[in-house]
């Protein structure tokens, strides 16, 4: 498994494990909801349910999300290798490592810190197209592209 691969595999397994949190956690609001919905009467139980309820639509926003996230590093082909910087592909510059795809936390492979971020992003926006060598700068940062995969 190459170095780039780790990385993909270690972003799917993060989003994966986010997307079963989340299900779990509607999961058991829903339990909570119906449980409660059995032997309770008055406006503190239609609090608590209210309550249950906003609870579960946040939790289907940050599901939503997830997923959506998800999608992207689905649609990625990490074994594809450009001259210029798409989507998927291992930026290294200034000695920092990041992976275009999806905007995710930061995760450590074999002691390398490695940045997930978006092309959307102003980095990424900025990264998107280039080629090795080439030199920008973002909040009086210098950048300079030093390696693609």
């Amino acid at each position: 498994m190459t170095f780039k691969q780790k990385i993909h595999a270690n972003y799917q397994q993060l989003v994966q494990d986010r997307i079963d949190v989340f299900k779990d956690m509607i999961v058991a609001l829903t339990e909570d909801s119906k449980n409660d919905a059995k032997g309770s009467a008055g406006d503190k139980h239609e609090t608590a349910l209210s309550m249950m309820h906003i609870e579960q639509e946040k939790l289907n926003v940050k599901l939503k999300e997830v997923l959506a996230q998800k999608a992207i590093l689905d649609k990625i082909d990490y074994t594809a290798i450009a001259k210029t910087i798409i989507v998927g592909s291992l930026v290294k510059a200034n000695g920092i490592y990041l992976y275009l795809s999806a905007a995710l936390p930061k995760i450590n492979i074999v002691g390398i810190n490695i940045i997930a971020l978006s092309p959307q992003s102003p980095l990424g926006n900025k990264l998107m197209g280039n080629e090795v060598g080439f030199t920008f700068e973002i909040n009086g940062t210098r950048y300079l592209i030093e390696n693609i995969e």
